[in-house]
C-alpha cells in the first residue's frame, strides 16, 4: 500500500472511531458500523498504478447497501469500472500532504468577536471557532499517528466563510501536529476545500473517487 494512503487510513480510523483496517493485497477494508456507511474499501495505489481489475472484483462482490469504495483515481476513469448499483460522486476529492517543517512563525489572529477553543481527548485534537453571537463558525480535528497526522472534518459555516476561519483552524491543527512530533500532515480534500489547503502549502498526491453501493435496486444515495 502506498505510504501516503496508509498514513491517511491510519489517521482516518482514529479520527472516526472506526475498526482497525483489515489489510488486503489491493488495499484495506474498514468497518464503520453506521447506517449508510457500514464498511469502506480503500485501494492502496495512486493514479495510474490503480488496478482496475481489482476494483471491478471488489466492487462486484458487494451486494448490500452502505458500502463505500475509495479509489485514488479520477471518477471519469473509475466510474465505468463499476456496475449500476454504485453511485459515483462525479466530483473528485484529493489526497493532499503538507511537510510540517514549513509550519513556523506566529499563528493567525482570531478575528474580532470570534472565540477559538482547542482541546484534546482520546488521542484526537479538536479546534472550534464560535461566532460573536455564540453560534458555530468553524471546526476541525487532527489524528496524530507518529510521523504523520491526519486533518479531518474541516468545516466552516456558510455564514462565516471568507473571514480566514478555515485557515485559522488549519494552521492551529498544523502547529499541533508539529508539536506532537509529526513530520507530515495528510488529508482528503473536497473540491471546495482544495483551494484553501493549497494556499497553505498542501500539494495533491492523487485524485480521489468516492462511490457508494445503493443495493440491487440502485438509486441515488448521497449520504
Amino acid at each position: 500500500m502506498d505510504r501516503v494512503v496508509r498514513a491517511w487510513v491510519d489517521g482516518w480510523v482514529l479520527s472516526r472511531g472506526a475498526a482497525p483496517p483489515d489489510v488486503e493485497a489491493w488495499g484495506c477494508t474498514i468497518d464503520m458500523g453506521a447506517d449508510g456507511h457500514v464498511t469502506r474499501h480503500v485501494f492502496g495505489a495512486l493514479g495510474d498504478d490503480v488496478d482496475g481489475a481489482a476494483v471491478r472484483k471488489v466492487a462486484g462482490a458487494v451486494t448490500g447497501e452502505g458500502v463505500w469504495l475509495k479509489v485514488f483515481r479520477h471518477p471519469a476513469v473509475v466510474g465505468p469500472w463499476l456496475g449500476d448499483q454504485w453511485w459515483v460522486d462525479p466530483e473528485p476529492g484529493y489526497l493532499m500532504t503538507l511537510p510540517l517543517e514549513q509550519e513556523r512563525g506566529p499563528l493567525p489572529a482570531v478575528p474580532d468577536g470570534y472565540r477559538l477553543r482547542a482541546w484534546s481527548r482520546g488521542g484526537l485534537h479538536r479546534v472550534m471557532v464560535a461566532a460573536p453571537d455564540g453560534s458555530w463558525a468553524a471546526r476541525g480535528q487532527l489524528a496524530p499517528t507518529g510521523a504523520t497526522a491526519v486533518a479531518d472534518q474541516i468545516t466552516t459555516s456558510p455564514a462565516h466563510r471568507r473571514k480566514g476561519l478555515g485557515g485559522l483552524v488549519m494552521r492551529t491543527l498544523q502547529r499541533t501536529a508539529l508539536e506532537e512530533g509529526a513530520e507530515t500532515c495528510v488529508l482528503a480534500a473536497t473540491p471546495a476545500g482544495r483551494g484553501l489547503y493549497a494556499s497553505l502549502g498542501w500539494t495533491v498526491s492523487a485524485a480521489l473517487t468516492s462511490a457508494k453501493s445503493t443495493g440491487p435496486r440502485g438509486g441515488d444515495s448521497r449520504t
